[in-house]
């Protein structure tokens, strides 16, 4: 258990390429919010779920004791949402993540807040990409998001430069999560077809 360390689950995002709210899609039994909450339960005891103003169907009692908090306004991007979630966390230390990471291992969140030591954040590299929405950071964060914010700046990969990041490679973040499924997330059809496959052939 990360006893000084919290989670953030992003789930307010606009699905568009999806065509539906990714947060409900069902996994087995569950929907992906309950999912990964749960999963983050098991290694964090306090977490917080950022959500569109409008979506109800989020409060969900399988969510057990995670916090829900709101955008301030609906679809207003990850890095809005980032900066709510650091400052409505109990700890300094939060590993944030989107809703939509089927294969999320709470073993890989914690050991990445693990990493974090005197940096700002510890984001891995995958696949050539920054995985800026499963990554560790500090609640200082927060305040660079509101002065990117304030200079109309809306991408979270804009966060990199404005703090001290560690860039975890690929090689080594493999060493905590051997497959990288941690990472794999959901955002069109086809990904959510692959994530019902791999359930299924993990449960054979």
């Amino acid at each position: 258990m990360a006893a000084r360390a919290s989670a953030i689950v992003l789930a307010g995002g606009r699905s568009a390429r999806m065509g539906q709210p990714k947060a409900l899609l069902r996994i087995g039994a569950s929907t992906l919010i309950e999912r990964t909450v749960c999963e983050l339960l098991r290694a964090f005891n306090d977490v917080v779920v950022v959500a569109a103003p409008d979506t109800e169907a989020i409060e969900l009692p399988a969510l057990g004791r995670a916090a829900i908090i709101r955008d301030s306004e609906a679809y207003s991007g990850p890095a809005d949402a980032l900066a709510r979630g650091l400052r409505a966390t109990r700890h300094e230390l939060a590993f944030a993540c989107s809703c939509d990471l089927p294969m999320l291992r709470a073993e890989a969140a914690s050991w990445l807040v693990s990493l974090i030591d005197d940096f700002d954040a510890v984001i891995p590299r995958v696949a050539s990409n920054l995985q800026l929405l499963h990554a560790a950071y500090r609640r200082r964060c927060a305040d660079a998001l509101d002065l990117m914010h304030a200079s109309g700046e809306r991408r979270l990969g804009a966060l990199v430069d404005r703090i001290n990041a560690c860039i975890v490679p690929e090689t080594e973040y493999r060493l905590g999560d051997p497959d990288a499924l941690s990472c794999f997330n959901i955002n069109t059809p086809d990904d959510y077809a692959r994530a019902i496959q791999i359930q299924h052939a993990a449960q054979r």
